[in-house]
């Protein structure tokens, strides 16, 4: 495979910039989540945006796709969704003068699906979603019915601390590359909302990139090169997750899975391409590594009595973990 060279790093980087710039104007004062959320997108992620309501979660998507050109659906999770109102299902209809079932998709074909509140929806229909994040196809009466492409799912969700909400389950969460907790605005970026914002009314964004450019950028973060002491580095970040392995994991019961170690080396060569780099470093994986690793790990009852949380656990290994090894050779090799 031939490396991503300076000069179509910077061109694309031109781009990336400007959709960060567009996206700033519909969520103010969430820069590192705009980053994150961007970073996603162009490692082909699935992103969990997860906060109380009324913080811009829906915005924020909704105004990605407008910036994209892609087409989008949104679908209100609720717990009498069923899963066949998701992926679609065989109405019969008549054709050629006989009757017959003919498969009508659902909302999940397009490119890029809301999923708003989707801890609201029952386990059941959550589930019709394993094999779409997965696979980019869906099967219904066992005939496979493959996905537009690309195909994004951005899903929003409230803490599960509040009433009527079902918590994701496990291997429902490792699908998403990344769960993005969005927080409260300062006082700073309140007095902004109130000054540029109108109740019920959504911030204009302008089209940035169409279908086809997305498509190359893409293809292009494929091509950022991965240096091995950066790929040993992930290894033994996600090593460092399971039980008896460093001194953060005495609180987890289940690490994180080898989707894990794709999924930090998929987004740090977003970073690095966001950032001008034809290369991805170890500064790039610790800045996704959160992100990455929070929702893969399960931790023990003690440590959730004692209020540790995910977070904390993952900053413990990242503080642990040194970037090189001593194990490794100590010159970063670059394409």
């Amino acid at each position: 495979m031939e490396f991503a060279s300076e000069n179509e790093v910077a061109a694309a980087g031109q781009h990336v910039s400007a959709l960060t710039e567009a996206l700033n104007q519909v969520i103010f004062g969430q820069e590192e989540l705009v980053e994150l959320v961007l970073t996603g997108v162009l490692s082909r992620g699935h992103i969990l945006l997860e906060g109380l309501p009324g913080l811009g979660k829906t915005e924020l998507v909704k105004g990605l796709s407008k910036t994209l050109r892609l087409d989008t659906k949104r679908i209100q999770f609720t717990p009498d969704l069923l899963p066949g109102d998701i992926t679609g299902n065989p109405v019969l209809q008549e054709v050629d003068g006989r009757r017959e079932f003919v498969f009508q998709p659902g909302p999940l074909f397009t490119h890029i699906v809301l999923a708003d509140e989707i801890n609201r929806a029952s386990p059941k229909t959550q589930s019709a979603l394993l094999e779409a994040m997965q696979e980019r196809r869906v099967t219904v009466l066992g005939k496979t019915h493959d996905l537009p492409q690309p195909f994004f799912v951005l899903a929003t969700q409230n803490p599960i601390e509040l009433e009527g909400t079902y918590p994701l389950p496990e291997a429902q969460l490792d699908r998403f590359l990344f769960k993005l907790e969005v927080t409260r605005n300062r006082v700073d970026t309140l007095e902004k909302i109130v000054s540029h914002r109108e109740l019920g009314a959504e911030p204009e964004v302008n089209p940035i990139m169409d279908a086809d450019e997305l498509a190359q950028v893409l293809a292009l973060v494929r091509r950022i090169y991965l240096p091995d002491v950066v790929a040993n580095y992930i290894a033994r970040l996600v090593d460092a997750t399971h039980p008896e392995t460093s001194s953060a994991s005495r609180h987890i019961r289940y690490g994180a899975s080898p989707r894990a170690a794709l999924s930090l080396a998929s987004a740090a060569k977003a970073r690095a391409l966001m950032n001008g780099r034809i290369n991805a470093s170890f500064e790039d994986v610790r800045f996704v590594a959160p992100a990455v690793l929070r929702h893969r790990i399960v931790l023990e009852y003690h440590a959730r009595v004692e209020g540790v949380t995910p977070n904390e656990v993952v900053r413990s290994i990242l503080d642990e973990i040194p970037g090189q090894s001593a194990a490794t050779p100590k010159v970063m090799n670059t394409p």
